[in-house]
């Protein structure tokens, strides 16, 4: 549990705060929380953010959900925690992919930072208030101590109505965007990641391997039930797909497992393929095929001047669908729009 005299004062700087943030953290899902954060954040009507090891530890449908900040993610996310005042880092640890230049990072914010291991606490960014604990056991403290502040408070609160107004505005105007395919147009990865979704249950796991197929997976599924997402996060573990949606469909046999992977990962441990339908274990697996190592490829292009090294791969060789094929899998191949359903 967190130390009493820390959550009392976090409570205080929630009660004082005008642009707080919630920045919710992989730990959320470690600690079986996500339960525990939706009455914090709706108790206290503080937005969340979740990290790609978040997502779906607060429904996406959720009208205080922001969805995934940093690098990769959404304007409104980024902005809301730049801009914030406050930001209560819950199981989260502040990684690179997050906070960008860490002195420009939410430079207005104080800190509320919560975590199990110590070692966190000021190691990236040092906290107004750090809390060591389970972050399920520090959110139901402070819970009760928000709740007990809030009955016996009876001076003026702060009016969040602007901040949240902001809030809405930046969502309205600056959504997730790409431009739809146009004849003869290669498929868009986005297009393709929201035919699945849309043709999916809402529990349905998704597991990812490492790249750009990741983000725009985590950007354009919409997770509403935690445990549904599964990848290897800061590990940047390639080729984790295949072996991981096995493991999962195994886990979970009641639920359907899809696999997002991209053509570089695939070929790491494709033929685990052999494990699935040699042991009749009903995962199924799309393949995002670039011809690169996309992200690497996009971090040459933005970071080191386009000098291009050893990112380009074949667009027709492996085959694919032989390949499934030939590990008693089927195997489809879809080049337009039209096929993706």
């Amino acid at each position: 549990r967190g130390h009493p005299r820390m959550i009392k004062e976090a409570a205080r700087y929630i009660a004082e705060s005008r642009r707080p943030v919630i920045y919710a953290g992989g730990g959320i899902l470690n600690s079986h929380a996500a339960a525990e954060l939706k009455e914090l954040a709706e108790l206290t009507g503080i937005h969340v953010v979740t990290t790609l090891m978040a997502r779906g530890a607060f429904p996406d449908s959720h009208p205080l959900c922001l969805g995934m900040p940093g690098m990769h993610g959404n304007f409104t996310a980024i902005t809301a925690m730049q801009k914030a005042d406050l930001l209560i880092a819950l199981g989260s640890r502040f990684d690179d992919r997050v906070t960008g230049k860490v002195g420009a990072f939410a430079p207005d914010a104080k800190i509320i930072h919560v975590d199990i291991d110590p070692a966190e606490l000021g190691k990236i960014r040092r906290p107004d208030v750090p809390i060591v604990g389970d972050a399920r056991l520090v959110i139901e403290q402070l819970v009760r101590e928000v709740r007990a502040r809030n009955d016996a408070y009876d001076g003026e609160l702060p009016d969040r109505r602007p901040w949240n107004a902001q809030i809405a505005a930046w969502q309205a105007k600056f959504p997730l965007h790409y431009d739809a395919p146009e004849d003869g147009d290669q498929l868009k990865p986005q297009f393709v990641l929201e035919t699945l979704r849309d043709s999916t249950p809402d529990d349905t796991i998704v597991v990812s391997g490492v790249g750009q197929h990741q983000m725009w997976a985590s950007q354009y599924w919409r997770f509403e039930h935690p445990y549904t997402w599964v990848n290897s996060g800061g590990l940047g573990t390639m080729g984790f797909a295949v072996p991981a949606a096995i493991g999962a469909k195994v886990g979970r046999p009641d639920k359907m497992v899809w696999a997002v992977d991209g053509d570089g990962c695939f070929q790491m441990t494709a033929q685990e393929l052999v494990t699935a339908s040699s042991e009749r274990i009903p995962v199924k697996i799309a393949i995002l095929n670039n011809a690169y190592l996309g992200m690497v490829r996009q971090w040459q292009e933005m970071f080191y001047e386009e000098r291009y090294s050893e990112v380009y791969l074949s667009p027709d060789l492996p085959d694919y669908k032989m390949w499934a094929e030939s590990m008693g899998c089927i195997g489809i191949r879809v080049e337009s729009p039209e096929e993706v359903q």
